[in-house]
């Protein structure tokens, strides 16, 4: 299942700091409906699954209407059990890591469907995300291409897969396509030019939170 609009564009915002601080930036954001809302891994670690159920309501009340609400969790083994929880405390989505398991990977779609939650599988240092897809019996609704927070500070050599979208898309044309590891404007509308779903930041909210309304009108005035 897809729980998102499959014809629009997405800003995907990951929050990592206090559930104080990200409540507060979370009422500065702009009511959209081209919002998501990550409950990024740290966070999780830090409060388990309140941090999911907490942005879920903040969410909610802000919109007026359920929100979409992804939990980062970056399952690597055990993915049936990390899914529960996180459809139970209200995530609208869960990511597993494309490192993981092919039964690992393959529980983890069939659990997210069991519970009504949509599966993104990260493809984070695997090389050739096409040949994870392959080796599937069923799809992820959502493929997410990342450069992780480290490569970004430390190695800005590596790049972003995004020549990978088209050959996905190509063959698994119902697959949306999750872009995380761009931060700038520029790169969000590289992002949505080779034709992304969802562009992830996190950064540039982490590091101005009192701005949060102005990065996220800026960022939405480039999805159609």
């Amino acid at each position: 299942m897809i729980l998102l609009n499959t014809r629009s564009k997405y800003l995907q915002i990951a929050f990592n700091r206090s559930l104080e601080e990200v409540e507060e930036m979370i009422s500065l954001l702009p009511p959209s409906p081209k919002i998501i809302i990550e409950a990024g891994t740290s966070l999780i670690k830090r409060y388990g699954n309140k941090a999911i159920s907490d942005l879920n309501y903040w969410w909610a009340k802000k919109i007026g209407q359920p929100g979409y609400i992804v939990a980062d969790i970056k399952a690597m083994d055990r993915g049936s059990t990390e899914v529960k929880n996180a459809a139970q405390a209200g995530a609208a989505a869960a990511t597993c890591l494309g490192l993981a398991p092919v039964e690992t990977i393959g529980e983890f779609i069939k659990n997210c469907e069991t519970h009504s939650i949509d599966s993104m599988v990260d493809m984070m240092n695997v090389p050739f995300p096409f040949e994870v897809l392959q080796k599937l019996k069923k799809l992820p609704d959502t493929v997410v291409l990342h450069r992780g927070a480290d490569e970004h500070a430390l190695n800005r050599g590596k790049k972003i897969p995004l020549n990978q979208i088209t050959r996905i898309k190509g063959a698994y044309g119902k697959v949306l396509i999750s872009v995380a590891g761009g931060e700038t404007v520029r790169e969000v509308i590289t992002d949505f030019f080779n034709g992304a779903d969802i562009a992830v930041v996190w950064r540039s909210f982490y590091e101005k939170p009192k701005d949060t309304a102005n990065l996220a009108n800026d960022f939405l005035k480039l999805i159609k």
